[in-house]
């Protein structure tokens, strides 16, 4: 669960607009013109998304868009990349202890390895960030 699409109602109004997800009934987001609603949109459902995941709640397949009736506004699907979301907004360094076995650590540090680096090098492979 990398790359995100999901379906968006954009509400026009007095000044710009509002917007509403099917799939996310307590997310909301408006902006004053096109772009800035798009991206405000975008910022809205990874706020929405990683709330359920930390409550351990489910996130929800897409509605298929020829599902959806929509009567007073338009469909905007919303493309949401969860991986960048999260490297910008929780990106913060936490402290991890680990034991490895002597002679690899003698090992990596002959050869100058900075293990904070191959660890999350090997960590973003292992849940296919890069």
């Amino acid at each position: 669960m990398n790359r995100l699409f999901y379906p968006a109602i954009f509400h026009k109004e007095d000044g710009g607009f509002w917007i509403s997800f099917p799939d996310f009934p307590e997310c909301f987001s408006d902006g004053d013109d096109m772009q800035q609603a798009y991206e405000n949109a975008v910022d809205a459902l990874g706020l929405a998304v990683t709330s359920r995941q930390k409550e351990k709640e489910v996130i929800p397949d897409p509605t298929d868009i020829s599902e959806l009736k929509v009567d007073d506004g338009f469909l905007v699907v919303i493309e949401f990349d969860l991986f960048a979301y999260l490297k910008k907004h929780s990106s913060k360094a936490v402290k991890k202890t680990l034991t490895i076995p002597e002679w690899l650590n003698e090992s990596a540090t002959a050869m100058g390895l900075n293990f904070s680096q191959v660890l999350q090098e090997a960590l973003m492979q292992k849940v296919q960030m890069k």
